[in-house]
């Protein structure tokens, strides 16, 4: 990042290609759709150019970086939730309503996580797939280090609570019932 504010291209490229998987990642979460999730990577990538001055080195950079995609993210969301009209999302059902038909089949990470309130999801999106520390995570979402874990340590039990729903159609305990 240091050679990159010094005007070094090559180290902007460098720093692009290491961190646009990652930071794509964290926008896709929370993205209606793929395209969507592009178009806020590479908003986010313009932000970061003109906020270059804004990092002081020896700083933590991963809070910096995702503190600008988190709020190129939510601005996004501002703008487009006036101009779209309202969208229905596959939903997964609640935990203890899961058709028989359906369980051992686990539903996609991104439906499971559609089920979390939104500061959740991006609790655990930060934490579990960009692979941010508590301190960071506390950092980006000017949150407490208790609060990060609260708000984790919630999002857990809920899809700990679905999962279980999700288990073989034998051997259950509360199918023997």
């Amino acid at each position: 990042m240091d050679a990159y504010q010094h005007g070094d291209r090559a180290a902007g490229d460098r720093l692009i290609d290491s961190l646009s998987p990652t930071l794509h990642r964290f926008l896709a979460v929370h993205a209606s759709d793929r395209r969507h999730a592009e178009d806020l990577l590479q908003e986010v990538w313009l932000r970061v150019q003109k906020a270059l001055h804004t990092y002081r080195p020896g700083e933590p950079f991963p809070p910096w970086i995702f503190a600008i995609a988190r709020h190129t993210r939510t601005d996004a969301y501002r703008r487009r939730r006036f101009e779209r009209k309202e969208e229905t999302f596959a939903r997964v059902p609640e935990p203890g309503r899961m058709p028989v038909e359906t369980r051992g089949i686990l539903p996609d990470i991104d439906v499971m996580l559609e089920i979390l309130r939104e500061s959740q999801r991006e609790i655990i999106s930060l934490l579990k797939i960009s692979g941010l520390t508590l301190e960071e995570v506390a950092h980006v979402t000017s949150s407490s280090v208790g609060s990060v874990k609260q708000q984790a340590h919630r999002s857990y039990e809920k899809l700990g609570a679905i999962l279980a729903d999700y288990g073989p159609t034998t051997g259950r305990k509360d199918e023997a019932q």
